[in-house]
Parts: C-alpha cells; structure tokens; sequence
C-alpha cells in the first residue's frame, strides 16, 4: 500500500498507518485511544499501552443528552495521563466510527493533537499484530482544556432548519435502506428510537462506507474520494455542509473524510441526527 503522504489527502498528518503505530507503542509523547461501539472489545484485547475511551460513559454527559462540559473533559485526560502536548491516536471497531466520533469530540475541546490509526481494529487483527489484556496505568496530570467551541464543528437542529431554508446541501451517510424510509436501522445497528423512516428534505445519500476499502477499513486514496463526493455527487470544497446518520456517529466518519482528506473547509456533523430529527414535532421528512 502507499505511504499516507503519498495518497493524495489534504492533511495526511491527521492519519498514521499500523507499522507506525507498531513502532511507536513505547513513544511518551503519544497516548493510544480506543474507541468502540462495542464496549467489551477492549477487555477482551487492545493495542498494548491503549486507554479506553467510551463514548456512553466517557464522552456523554450523564444527565442532559449532550457531551461532558470543560471540567469533566480535563478530568477524563487527567486520569489518562494525557497532558496538552501529548498526541492521541485513536481506533476501533466498524472501521473506526467511534474513534471517528471521540476525534471529533476532542476537536470541541482544541485538543488537535489527535490522529486516527487508519483501517482500526479491523486492520490491526488482520494483520495479526499483538493484541494485550494489560490496562495501562499512567501518572495522573494536570491537564487544562478551552472552553467547549461547538459553533465550528457541530450543528443544531435550528441550524439544520436554517440550512434547508437557505437550499444548502446536507450529506446522510446512512444506508440506502434507511435514507429511503424502509427501514428504520439496519438489522445490525441498534435502535435509538427513530419513530418515523425517511431522510431530511433536501439531503443526499453518500453512505459512509463507501469511504473505506471493506478488505481492512481503511480510507480510500483521495482520486478515489474525489470521484465519490465530487464527480458524483457535484460537491464542491467551498460548499457549507452538514452530514448526519442517527446519532452522528457514521457521520463524524464521513465529517473526518471531508475535513481532513479532501479539504472541506465548511462541514459540521449534526449529531441529533435522525434520532432527533424523525422524532421531532413540526419538522418534514422525505421519504
């Protein structure tokens, strides 16, 4: 496979491939983050020094559906020895959609020292490279955070409202299946409670899988990219976008591929999402 710098991206930083992570697995100044939809896939092995990071109980705040404040985030990188110049990596399980989600979460809280681990668990496995049931433990630091910034990276669901009246384009990552309104989630996703099918008027279909290489989870090189969301689907680098799924977990995904690889200069992930939006009184759907 080529280098991550020889693949077209427009900031191959944000990505580090398997071999380096490999060799970097005793490197101070990086902390290995997993992150799953599947909670139990960490006790059950991970990449030898990784912490655990789960979006449920780590990321979300306990009491209002929204994510942890300024003090709970310094909290959560204190008790994992991760200070402000550390660099973390993330990966997981379905080709990193949590680890894409956790990314996009620090970025709420300018902790851009942060890349992804291309391909995820899924590629680590095939490989065959070393799996531990060891949980590290790191000195607890003293780590200071800025304020939460949503206003750059997510959307409401008023902004959404906003963004139809104005005829801008909304990307919905989701399956066809469920875009359509025949069904509600795929058989193997869970449900979060959409009571209605169908999609957000005016929103197009790019699933986010189409981004990856099914074989090991890994990104496509960016011709590849291009021709999916340019060439087919007319979207332009300038355009204003917001991408969504059910509860912006495929969607921060997609935002990543956007932002980072192809130089989207204007996206922001909805994280209601459809769980949100095909609940709420008063707002259209299109099936």
């Amino acid at each position: 496979m080529k280098k991550i710098n020889e693949r077209g991206y427009f900031n191959p930083d944000v990505l580090v491939t398997t071999d380096w992570v490999n060799e970097n697995i005793d490197n101070k100044e990086i902390r290995i983050i997993e992150s799953n939809e599947d909670p139990l896939l960490y006790s059950t092995g991970h990449i030898p020094g990784a912490v655990q990071i789960d979006w449920t109980n780590d990321l979300n705040h306990q009491v209002v559906r929204d994510y942890i404040g300024r003090d709970d985030f310094e909290k959560l990188m204190s008790k994992n020895g991760i200070t402000n110049n550390i660099t973390v990596i993330f990966y997981g399980d379905k080709s990193n959609w949590w680890a894409s989600y956790a990314f996009w979460v620090f970025q709420l809280f300018g902790h851009t020292k942060a890349k992804l681990m291309d391909g995820g668990r899924l590629k680590w496995e095939k490989e065959g490279r070393k799996l531990t049931r060891d949980i590290p433990h790191y000195p607890e630091t003293q780590y200071k955070s800025k304020p939460r910034n949503d206003s750059d990276y997510r959307a409401y669901r008023e902004d959404v409202v906003a963004h139809i009246k104005h005829g801008l384009p909304l990307i919905d990552v989701r399956s066809p299946e469920e875009f359509s309104g025949k069904r509600l989630h795929m058989p193997d996703y869970p449900n979060e409670g959409a009571l209605r099918g169908g999609h957000i008027p005016g929103a197009i279909n790019i699933p986010w899988a189409k981004a990856i290489n099914p074989e090991d989870g890994s990104f496509l090189d960016a011709d590849q990219l291009n021709e999916l969301y340019i060439t087919e689907n007319n979207l332009n680098e300038n355009d204003e976008l917001i991408a969504y799924c059910r509860i912006g977990e495929r969607s921060s995904h997609s935002w990543f591929v956007l932002k980072y690889l192809l130089g989207f200069n204007n996206i922001k992930n909805y994280d209601g999402s459809w769980t949100e939006w095909g609940n709420s009184v008063g707002l259209p759907i299109q099936k």
